[in-house]
């Protein structure tokens, strides 16, 4: 924006001031002078504003950026980023997955500091289940659970993170961030006097896995059973803001809570309406649907290059971020630690409308979301009709206006959501990635490729269908938006309603509002609010969706682009030469469209692949034992050409290795000398009835994280794993997380006593001691994916 109004600048010659007499003055008054004057400088002042405006834009994203780390020598009731770090650090040694021998250690780490704080944690031994990620999986859990017992307690407040890791990742910020931010804030609170509620800390195990950590928690241990308010503590990236990006549902006086309470706010009610209908969980999830807990879900997320990958180092972590999230999670259990939660754990009336503004928490009802969205629309259609009786624009230009404005609402959408594979093509690692490791100077190319595209149509149709026209229709279709996000996500409806609300108030002031100089001040003011709302909205969508879906940070930018328009044209009135006119309307569209590939380049420069910040590339290894075949398995791009010497064609095969994905890209592999399950029948009994009882053990010959058992064509009235039931299936399958040390055994009830074909494998994580495997190179990674680097060994049978 500051680039825009230097260029808006260059395009103009001031007017010379004309001789004003003292009879003129006294005819005219005080207000002619004043009109003078601002005929005289309305270039500068115009230059003037949108600077002010493009620092507020800064003032406002640096609002919701995280704080610098409070250092270590900080007294111990606050929250200090360098202390907790000295945690992550112990719990990102190495990978620990569920059930790994690294996640005991890890386990035992947390455990051994709550002891140091006095405390009593117990690890509840449980099998959890959950069938969220996509199909029924269940894991052997190790929660760790613990009470700061409160002096008067009216419910309990419940602080969730979750301490194992994904099978290649070491998890520093997914989630080391959430259990260090536990760990911190229970030495905080224990350094001062007892709460008035009881606080219980809650790691949780196998969240990667299926949840199931969480899931066993919630629905087997007795501290849960009376419900309470939960906060959960997650990251997915390295850096960038902690949003409080999920809530239950009535989530009005907690949303209050949050807001009155925590010293960095920084949330938004649409990213909850967009949660709720993305098929996206975490431990969460099973708190938020049980109905008998309320709470808040929080997580950082920029620096997504590094989710769930052998990058989630502590050496990749911002500080910052881990401030930010800590802080917020010690304001708020201290702030539940003396609430009154039998009233908080109670669903509201309804939902808060809330988004961050300048370091705050604006918030207000959800009932006033359709009388603000009803307003703009009226208030529009109003301020249409008054320009049309004016004469300051024809009734066929306003309803042109309203059709062309779609067109840069459409196209700066589409042309941001190819941006990125553009790149991809100059760059092809890209392709594997949802946002590069650096893609800052991108996201700014994004947003100057909007603006320069608004800026080119308001350009090239000013003219022939007036300021007004083009203005008019463009505030039309944002009060049309904030009423169609009052009926599909309310909690969104301000994004659109408020600016169009504004918007009406700056159109207005340029109808009705004497002096003249009145009506750019008004229009800045309202050009302001777009401000806050929606440049906020831009810099936070970014890092949540990535790059690769910048169609949706696109078209919030857009918004707010041709929210300005009111502003920017009574900023700058038209010259009175043609010749000035062609250089006005054309300089500021060249300047940006400069700077979208100004900033391209610096990113291309910026942002480049090498050892730290590799290609991933997704790569596995799956044997048939019975047959002795085994493969390569590339489930994704290689754009590096690394996997080539292992696989060459493209073949499916999830019939046979059911875990892996349907599009691979595979090649011959040398058998390994892996054993494959080993299933033994305890039991084996034929019912007075024809059906048969059916007990297996299946006992993993190596060390493997997951078991998967299939039954293909068996008649399966009833079955449960582990001791738990597994509801009923089409066709049984079994996922199942940390086998137990014995094996995993399995009670089937089966429509008759015929054989049964049993179809199973296992699971383990290291390619780099298999035969005729392929080193990566420097600059080569790891794809963050569930299944990356998984040896598959299967065999079949029948019983």
């Amino acid at each position: 924006m500051v680039l825009l109004s230097l260029c808006l600048s260059a395009g103009y010659r001031r007017r010379p001031l004309e001789p004003v007499s003292r009879a003129r003055l006294s005819a005219a008054g005080s207000w002619a002078r004043h009109d003078d004057l601002m005929r005289f400088s309305r270039t500068g002042i115009g230059a003037l504003l949108l600077v002010l405006l493009a620092a507020l834009a800064w003032v406002a994203i640096i609002a919701v950026s995280p704080p610098d780390p409070v250092p270590a020598t900080a007294p111990v009731q606050e929250f200090s980023a360098e202390r907790a770090f000295r945690d992550v650090e112990q719990i990102s040694t190495q990978r620990h997955p569920a059930g790994s021998a690294a996640a005991a250690q890890v386990r035992q780490y947390i455990v051994t500091n709550l002891q140091k704080m006095g405390l009593e944690p117990q690890i509840q031994d449980a099998i959890g289940a959950d069938d969220a990620l996509g199909g029924y999986a269940m894991a052997r859990v190790q929660n760790i659970v613990t009470v700061i017992p409160g002096s008067s307690s009216t419910g309990r407040v419940f602080l969730m993170a979750h301490y194992d890791s994904v099978q290649v990742s070491y998890g520093a910020n997914d989630d080391g961030a959430g259990a260090s931010t536990l760990l911190e804030t229970a030495r905080a609170i224990q350094s001062g006097p007892p709460p008035r509620n009881d606080i219980v800390l809650v790691f949780t195990d196998a969240e990667e896995a299926c949840l199931c950590g969480a899931e066993a928690f919630l629905g087997q241990d007795p501290l849960a059973a009376g419900g309470g308010v939960i906060l959960n503590f997650e990251a997915r990236g390295s850096s960038g803001p902690a949003i409080m990006f999920e809530t239950t549902r009535n989530n009005a006086d907690l949303v209050g809570l949050y807001g009155s309470a925590v010293p960095f706010p920084v949330a938004t009610s649409f990213a909850v309406e967009v949660y709720r209908i993305l098929p996206n969980d975490t431990d969460f999830s099973p708190f938020r649907d049980s109905g008998t807990f309320t709470g808040l879900n929080s997580a950082y997320i920029d620096g997504s290059a590094a989710y769930h990958s052998p990058e989630d180092r502590a050496d990749y972590m911002s500080l910052n971020s881990l401030q930010q999230h800590g802080s917020n999670a010690l304001a708020m259990a201290t702030a539940l630690g003396s609430a009154d939660i039998a009233l908080l754990a109670q669903p509201s009336t309804g939902d808060s409308t809330y988004f961050p503004v300048l370091g705050s928490l604006l918030r207000y009802p959800g009932v006033l979301v359709w009388p603000i969205a009803l307003l703009a629309l009226l208030g529009t259609a109003i301020v249409m009709w008054l320009a049309v009786r004016r004469a300051l624009v024809r009734g066929t230009h306003l309803a042109a206006g309203f059709a062309l404005a779609l067109i840069p609402i459409l196209l700066a959408t589409v042309a941001a959501q190819f941006f990125y594979p553009l790149l991809g093509l100059l760059r092809p690692g890209y392709e594997n990635l949802s946002d590069p490791w650096s893609p800052g100077w991108y996201r700014l190319a994004v947003v100057a490729l909007v603006i320069t595209i608004v800026l080119t149509w308001y350009a090239l149709l000013r003219k022939r269908f007036t300021p007004w026209g083009l203005a008019l229709g463009a505030l039309g279709w944002l009060s049309i938006l904030g009423v169609v996000l009052a009926a599909v996500t309310p909690g969104g409806a301000y994004l659109a309603s408020i600016p169009a609300l504004f918007g009406v108030l700056a159109a207005a002031a340029a109808l009705l509002i004497r002096p003249r100089w009145l009506a750019p001040t008004i229009a800045a003011v309202a050009g302001a609010v777009g401000v806050l709302i929606l440049a906020p909205t831009v810099y936070l969508f970014f890092p949540a969706l990535g790059l690769a879906t910048a169609a949706a940070p696109a078209f919030f930018a857009v918004l707010l682009a041709l929210t300005l328009l009111p502003t920017i044209e009574m900023l700058f009135p038209a010259p009175d030469s043609p010749a000035r006119r062609r250089i006005r309307t054309a300089t500021p569209a060249l300047c940006t469209a400069v700077l979208v590939l100004t900033a391209t380049l610096v990113g291309l420069v910026v942002d480049r692949f090498d050892a730290r910040h590799p290609v991933p590339v997704e790569m596995l290894y799956a044997m048939d034992a019975d047959t002795g075949k085994a493969f390569w398995v590339r489930p994704g791009a290689d754009p590096t050409g690394w996997s080539d010497a292992m696989v060459s064609e493209k073949q499916d095969l999830s019939a046979q290795f059911p875990l892996l994905p349907a599009d691979t890209t595979v090649g011959p592999a040398a058998a390994a000398d892996l054993a494959a399950p080993k299933v033994e029948v305890i039991s084996d009994t034929t019912n007075a009835d024809g059906t048969r009882s059916l007990q297996l053990n299946i006992v993993p010959q190596r060390e493997s994280r997951l078991v998967f058992v299939q039954l293909p064509g068996a008649d399966v009235r009833s079955a449960s794993a582990a001791g738990r039931t597994i509801p009923a299936q089409d066709e049984f399958e079994l996922l199942f997380h940390a086998v137990p040390e014995k094996g995993l055994v399995l009670d089937l009830m089966l429509g008759s006593n015929s054989p049964i074909t049993v179809r199973v494998m296992d699971g383990s994580d290291d390619l780099s001691v298999l035969p005729g495997f392929v080193p990566r190179p420097d600059g080569v990674g790891i794809e963050g994916s569930h299944i990356s680097e998984m040896t598959l060994v299967a065999r079949t049978l029948t019983v």
